[in-house]
């Protein structure tokens, strides 16, 4: 099974409450993003933002140029059903992050909670970090959320890599400064613990 089909069914077979990596509000990345001080009309792009609720608080607080990234069109649906009107302010992006053609020194911001996680070949991440690199500006921020070293191994049925600040420098840090992290604690709808790391980085060259 691919990685659009793995998503598609997971949204197909749960409401966007119910899958594991759920929460009312990603408060970390919420506060983080309003202490940046963008402008609101400053690109911010949700890398991954499935059926997240971080696109309803970031228009709640004003900011007129979101995109959201998916591998899975049911989940981007659920959110334009939830937006309603509100939906037609936001660029839906259907596609795989590390094969997709972002504009180039575009983004102000990049968001990702919970994907970068999920590739775990060296040849996947390195994608990743070449499309980031591509896509946010110079000066630019990058705020990341994966599992930690005491996570759980898998995550809705499939293998993830783990991660602590070292590691995560190693791959990002040579363009990227580290401005702040933070360890949480996340509880699935479900009632089980996973163990998150939050990195917010600023792009140095």
């Amino acid at each position: 099974m691919s990685g659009k089909q793995h998503w598609q069914q997971v949204y197909s077979t749960k409401t966007t409450d119910q899958v594991g990596w759920y929460a009312p509000h990603l408060t970390t990345s919420v506060r983080w993003i309003t202490d940046l001080n963008l402008d609101p009309d400053d690109p911010i792009i949700d890398v991954g933002g499935g059926a997240s609720t971080l696109v309803d608080d970031l228009l709640d607080k004003g900011y007129r140029d979101i995109s959201v990234l998916d591998l899975s069109d049911r989940a981007m649906s659920a959110v334009r059903e939830r937006l309603g009107t509100s939906a037609s302010q936001i660029s839906w992006l259907l596609g795989d992050v590390t094969e997709i053609e972002l504009p180039i020194s575009h983004f102000k911001l990049w968001h990702d909670r919970a994907l970068f996680h999920f590739l775990i070949e060296p040849e996947q991440q390195k994608k990743y970090r070449d499309k980031l690199l591509q896509a946010l500006t110079p000066g630019g921020h990058f705020i990341i959320g994966v599992f930690e070293l005491e996570a759980p191994p898998q995550c809705s049925g499939l293998p993830v890599q783990r991660y602590n600040v070292e590691k995560l420098n190693a791959i990002f840090g040579t363009e990227f400064n580290l401005k702040h992290h933070q360890n949480e604690i996340h509880q699935t709808p479900s009632g089980v613990e996973q163990k998150y790391l939050y990195c917010l980085f600023q792009r140095t060259t």
